[in-house]
């Protein structure tokens, strides 16, 4: 099984499904001849040529209507947003539009298209290109949103994303480009959206997270091991929208004791809206209270130690995760 990087993941899928699927088209700045911001479509436009790999002006509306435009004709547009933070320009019509078009009609139009493209901080992108814009998403009927956490992920969900006959919002975090590598077995490769992930078993404590913060995560619970004699289980949500909240559940009736790590800024994320959930359908089996880890509630800075004291990390993990089990 050759080893492979999550952006190399990345570019695998986009090959095998174009090769696949001749409606398979992909648009995006800079993603034709020069292969992409970060080299995601590399090749891509040396093989299928300018009809099938478009550059685009650097609009992102425009982008985004006209992958919505090509779906409702029959093809399956991927569109890279080349920094995820200004897929806010392009809102409008995800979420207006392309999100809402199968309701609209009845369920006689669709809108096959997968938004897709980096996230995340840790890279000292600053304020304009280190977002973790998947909340903005999370609430809308209409979306599916998925945030891998591996290479083997990357590859099998972005086919997946590629297959669904809804819009999907898929965020590569772009620390992990080039950061992780992976074996990953030749021939088909597909992850089901909406099934999470057990990373880690364990019977002490629960970690639920997702995207860049699966690291942290299990670090930490390989710290609280060695140092606590502490089992952790590390659940990765891969799919956002819809998450697995059965898998969630039943990790919470049996171990009684939950942390919620996201990227994110603490307010309004993802992990927000699990602890919720929990508390209305799981409250029994608490044994203390949910707690979270999240980036603090503010623009990314460029200075490296200014950053790092706005993300999360594997100290704060273990530090929420010990005042937890202390409960």
């Amino acid at each position: 099984m050759p080893n492979v990087s999550y952006l190399q993941a990345v570019r695998e899928a986009l090959f095998e499904e174009m090769r696949r699927d001749p409606n398979v088209i992909v648009m995006g700045e800079d993603v034709g001849v020069m292969g992409g911001a970060f080299l995601a479509t590399e090749g891509l436009h040396k093989e299928f040529g300018a009809d099938r790999v478009i550059d685009t002006p650097i609009s992102e509306e425009l982008i985004v209507g006209a992958g919505i435009g090509a779906a409702l004709a029959g093809l399956r547009p991927v569109v890279e947003m080349q920094f995820m933070d200004f897929i806010s320009c392009g809102f409008d019509q995800i979420v207006n539009m392309a999100a809402t078009t199968r309701y609209r009609h009845g369920g006689r139009a669709r809108v096959p298209m997968v938004v897709r493209g980096p996230s995340g901080a840790g890279v000292r992108g600053a304020l304009f290109h280190s977002q973790d814009p998947e909340a903005w998403f999370f609430r809308v009927p209409g979306l599916k949103v998925v945030a891998p956490a591996t290479a083997f992920d990357a590859k099998g969900l972005l086919k997946s994303a590629i297959r669904d006959d809804d819009p999907v919002i898929f965020f590569e975090h772009k620390r992990l480009y080039r950061r992780i590598k992976e074996e990953i077995p030749e021939g088909e490769v597909v992850v089901p959206l909406g099934k999470a992930a057990t990373r880690r078993t364990g019977k002490d404590l629960l970690f639920v997270t997702y995207g860049g913060a699966l690291e942290w995560s299990l670090e930490a619970a390989e710290r609280l091991a060695q140092e606590d004699k502490v089992q952790v289980e590390v659940i990765d949500l891969r799919t956002l929208l819809p998450f697995d909240l059965e898998a969630i559940l039943e990790a919470v009736r049996r171990i009684n004791r939950v942390v919620l790590i996201q990227e994110d800024r603490l307010t309004g994320g993802i992990a927000s809206e699990i602890s919720a959930r929990i508390a209305e359908e799981a409250f029994d089996w608490l044994d203390a209270p949910i707690a979270r880890v999240a980036s603090l509630d503010a623009p990314m800075p460029y200075h490296p130690a200014m950053e790092a004291y706005v993300l999360p990390n594997a100290d704060k993990v273990v530090a929420r995760a010990r005042e937890i089990l202390a409960y």
